[in-house]
């Protein structure tokens, strides 16, 4: 790297081999300066804790490296049922992953994110897609499903109620999987058709 060019966030760099000319320059060079953020902002990770330990990797520091990568992807152009761009995302292939880089991104469907988001700040000490209905003394299983609350079942163990949200949640990623599987990376479909929710999730 020339020591002409400026850092950004300290070790991102752009060559200015690809100006921002077009609204779909823009829009890669978006996607790449924000993984920077979520890395390498203070201040970011100071609100979205969930990122902390990410890093990039070396090649991924370069923005034209990463034009190159993002734009020559099977879904770089593909628009979401609310006309949105897919998200760039780390998690997919690797669970727990906390490196952004070219063995370890995929692009998906906002809808695929959402699903395998799992909120553990937000759902205190119960397994995820557990809580405790106290007008029954029961364990509720319960799913979100279309933007919607899906109510699983309720069970007299904590564990009998996330083994009905592992399976319905299991089940329902694989259905998502299939319904994009014409359009998704096919490393993104095999790890989608493979993905297996855990009690610690």
């Amino acid at each position: 790297m020339s020591a002409a060019y400026s850092l950004i966030h300290g070790v991102g760099f752009n060559n200015g081999k690809y100006p921002l000319k077009t609204k779909e320059d823009k829009r890669i060079y978006r996607v790449w300066y924000n993984v920077l953020i979520r890395c390498y902002d203070e201040k970011y990770l100071a609100k979205k804790p969930t990122y902390s330990g990410c890093t990039v990797s070396e090649n991924f520091k370069s923005y034209s490296y990463f034009y190159e990568w993002y734009s020559n992807q099977k879904c770089f152009k593909n628009i979401d049922e609310n006309g949105n761009s897919w998200h760039l995302d780390k998690d997919i292939l690797l669970k727990g992953n906390k490196i952004y880089g070219e063995d370890t991104c995929v692009l998906v469907p906002s809808r695929v994110n959402i699903l395998l988001t799992s909120c553990k700040g937000r759902r205190g000490l119960l397994p995820i897609g557990v809580s405790f209905d106290v007008a029954v003394n029961r364990f509720r299983s319960s799913c979100w499903q279309n933007g919607k609350n899906k109510n699983i079942g309720r069970y007299a163990s904590k564990e009998e109620a996330f083994q009905a949200y592992k399976a319905f949640k299991e089940a329902l990623i694989k259905d998502v999987a299939n319904e994009y599987r014409a359009q998704l990376d096919q490393h993104a479909y095999n790890a989608l058709m493979n993905y297996e929710v855990n009690i610690n999730d």
